[in-house]
């Protein structure tokens, strides 16, 4: 019988665990959220809180472990000396939102006093360009959408703002406001080779492709900065195997060949549309 009891009591633990604590949000989904990690093998979840530092980007406030009784409270083990500050990268792990309900046993607040520091510039161009510019990075597009139009409200003219909205156009395939903006951007920086990269990326989308090849002969004769060259010709030979053009695909994969690159995966797809394209 008692046996049984622990038995239940064990089942009961699990389910509390898998109820109260959900591991579907990805980190750039937990700002300014307390969230809990997988648990490791003695049944212990690391913890804290996710917020944005201007000029770090996505960072982990880690606060310690906690452990899960038999009936579900959270049991917090809290750092002994100063909290421990990591900044994420983008990757696929998953993290859960703490309760709000377990916010008392854990000993925490839902807005940490410390995070004020962080909040005392909330609506400059720079930090709504910021905010953007991560939120692109971890390919959250529509998000960082909702940072750079307003940035372009206050300043269209900031430094590197038009490329950025770009970016984020193209990502979600609104192709017509991103030639817009980098039709007028390549103008101003003739000389910016990022800005001619998505300018030509943006005409190839949008199926303007001998823009995009006079584009590209530009920039081989003009730009000092080649680093985006491989690229460019890889998304025009794209273009060319999307439309299934075999005699102009061999003949811009002859000339990516020529250009040097340390990219693995330009060479890697290339060489799969090319053995598709020859079948």
């Amino acid at each position: 019988m008692r046996y049984f009891l622990l038995i239940l009591l064990l089942v009961s633990a699990k389910s509390n665990a898998q109820t109260t604590l959900k591991f579907d949000k990805r980190f750039v989904q937990s700002e300014d959220k307390w969230v809990a990690f997988q648990p490791d093998k003695e049944g212990a979840y690391a913890y804290g809180f996710i917020y944005i530092d201007s000029q770090a980007g996505l960072t982990l406030n880690y606060e310690g472990k906690f452990k899960m009784s038999s009936t579900g409270e959270f049991l917090p083990t809290k750092l002994d000396t100063a909290n421990i500050k990591i900044r994420l990268q983008p990757n696929n792990v998953l993290v859960a939102f703490i309760p709000e309900s377990k916010f008392e046993e854990l000993k925490i607040s839902a807005t940490p006093d410390w995070l004020r520091f962080y909040k005392t510039d909330t609506s400059s161009v720079d930090r709504l360009y910021r905010w953007g510019y991560m939120y692109n990075g971890w390919n959250e597009c529509a998000k960082a959408l909702t940072y750079l139009e307003r940035a372009d409200k206050l300043n269209p003219k900031y430094k590197g703002l038009a490329v950025e909205l770009s970016f984020s156009y193209n990502c979600l395939n609104q192709y017509d406001k991103a030639e817009l903006i980098l039709e007028e951007e390549v103008k101003t920086n003739a000389e910016d080779a990022y800005v001619n990269k998505e300018y030509i990326y943006t005409l190839t989308k949008s199926n303007k492709i001998s823009k995009a090849i006079d584009q590209f002969e530009t920039s081989i004769k003009s730009l000092t900065d080649s680093q985006y060259n491989a690229e460019n010709c890889y998304n025009i030979l794209q273009y060319f195997y999307m439309q299934k053009e075999k005699v102009k695909f061999n003949e811009w994969y002859k000339r990516l060949q020529k250009l040097p690159h340390a990219n693995k995966m330009i060479t890697q797809y290339a060489e799969r549309m090319k053995e598709e394209m020859n079948k």
